[in-house]
């Protein structure tokens, strides 16, 4: 995937073995919290004292989903909902090619902008076009299935 510019995969690589085995022992301790009472004890690397950090249930669920894909080896990049993506980066988060990305905005299925003659789109709006075609697709399958099943 194309990142913008002030972004960059996890340290620049793919997840190490240590960082995987250490990404899922966290997540382990995170989820086996009570929600809403998950508390971090760390060290400030100025003054070396011990600081103690509650995580919200938001703030918990976006960690452990985030070291999730870290401990399955999977390259992470963060995309802010608001940030706006150029049409090859959002293409890249459809997995679908630049020109099928062009003919959808042109369809208006996905809202977008212009900045000068560059198409611009929010990465909510591709994640919402996203979630919306998944969602189609299941349903699409499920009704292959349940038709697969009638002729059983």
């Amino acid at each position: 995937m194309t990142l913008p510019a002030h972004s960059e995969p996890f340290g620049g690589k793919m997840p190490t073995a240590s960082d995987r085995q250490i990404a899922n022992q966290l997540r382990r301790i995170l989820a086996a919290q009570k929600s809403g009472q998950t508390t971090l004890r760390v060290r400030e690397p100025e003054t070396n004292k011990r600081v103690e950090v509650t995580l919200t249930p938001a703030m918990s669920d976006i960690f452990r989903e985030l070291l999730r894909h870290i401990g399955s080896g999977h390259a992470v990049t963060l995309v802010p909902i608001q940030e706006m993506l150029t049409t090859q980066q959002a293409a890249d988060l459809l997995n679908v090619s630049r020109p099928h990305l062009i003919k959808l905005l042109e369809q208006d299925a996905i809202p977008h902008s212009f900045v000068g003659r560059h198409r611009r789109i929010k990465a909510e709006n591709i994640f919402g076009y996203k979630a919306k075609r998944d969602e189609e697709r299941a349903r699409a399958l499920d009704a292959l299935i349940g038709n697969d099943a009638d002729l059983i």
